[in-house]
């Protein structure tokens, strides 16, 4: 099994050039106007153009929207060095949502992309996330 990334977004133009400059993406293929591939993360990342407002799936009345909104499911992104990332995904226009807080297992800051979207970066110290388990 193989993973995919796809994150709807409303300008795919703007998404490249956020996911290019917060990240260090680039865009491996063109889907028309459709959507692109971006490559440079552990797995490929698309971005899929979905109008504002168009309904999310055919069994619910729910509409996409490209204002701040919470899902269960987001990007966790790994850093070596977690300041510099948050300050050039700030650039980009990430929002800070949560600032960097320190953890045993490691760094986390809390952010937001122009769409809406929730993601993280991550800083692991030390054993990262085996400091959590449970030792038997």
């Amino acid at each position: 099994m193989s993973l995919l990334v796809n994150i709807d977004v409303d300008d795919i133009e703007i998404a490249i050039e956020f996911y290019r400059s917060a990240f260090g993406l680039s865009v491996s293929r063109r889907f028309g106007v459709l959507g692109v591939e971006m490559s440079g993360s552990s797995v490929p990342i698309y971005l899929l153009a979905k109008s504002p407002d168009s309904i999310a799936a055919p069994e619910t009345s729910l509409q996409r929207c490209y204002k701040r909104h919470w899902t269960p499911i987001h990007l966790d992104f790994v850093v070596d060095d977690i300041e510099t990332a948050v300050q050039k995904a700030v650039s980009a226009g990430a929002r800070i949502e949560k600032p960097v807080a320190t953890y045993e297992w490691g760094k986390l800051a809390l952010m937001a992309d122009p769409f809406g979207h929730g993601f993280c970066f991550v800083e692991f110290l030390g054993s990262g996330y085996d400091a959590l388990v449970d030792k038997v």
